[in-house]
């Protein structure tokens, strides 16, 4: 019986190629757990942001039909023909692309909202005004980012609203 060798592998010049099989293991990284509500505790090891979120949701919506500042998404429902029969459908956000001008910040942020997001921030008195007001789990990685930075530009937006009564006069 011949043994193999690695060295004496192929005369035609590839005796290079087989002479460190198999490769020593370089790198061994470790493996990131599933997102799921059982390791959301772990994942936020990885991700602060992901420890407020509910159910272990990905919150990176680089791709995803999601409205980055209230997160709704697609919904399931039926498709319903004149014979009442029901198929299966999907009923997407309205999302727009839509530039929100920061004061606090002093430039332009680019999102992708639903339309809904945008009567929102108009109602509430404009982009910095509704980021302050959301709470951190209903919104986006990227805008939980931006709300931080607008907070630590605007430190006076976080005091508590100081009422103003007017002493009647002394009669």
């Amino acid at each position: 019986m011949i043994e193999h060798k690695p060295e004496m592998a192929i005369d035609n010049g590839s005796a290079a190629i087989f002479a460190g099989w198999p490769p020593p293991a370089i790198l061994t990284l470790a493996a990131k757990p599933p997102i799921g509500p059982r390791f959301l505790k772990m994942d936020s090891i990885y991700n602060p942001c992901l420890a407020k979120a509910g159910a272990g949701m990905n919150k990176d919506f680089t791709m995803s039909r999601r409205c980055e500042l209230t997160l709704k998404g697609p919904q399931v429902g039926h498709k319903v023909s004149h014979s009442n029969h029901k198929t299966k459908r999907r009923f997407l956000p309205n999302l727009v692309n839509v530039t929100f001008l920061s004061d606090a910040l002093g430039r332009g942020v680019r999102m992708r909202v639903c339309t809904n997001a945008v009567k929102s921030v108009d109602h509430r008195g404009g982009f910095d005004a509704y980021l302050i007001k959301a709470k951190e789990s209903e919104l986006s990685q990227k805008a939980v980012l931006l709300k931080r930075a607008i907070q630590k530009k605007t430190p006076e937006a976080e005091a508590a609203p100081v009422s103003v009564v007017e002493a009647a006069p002394a009669a």
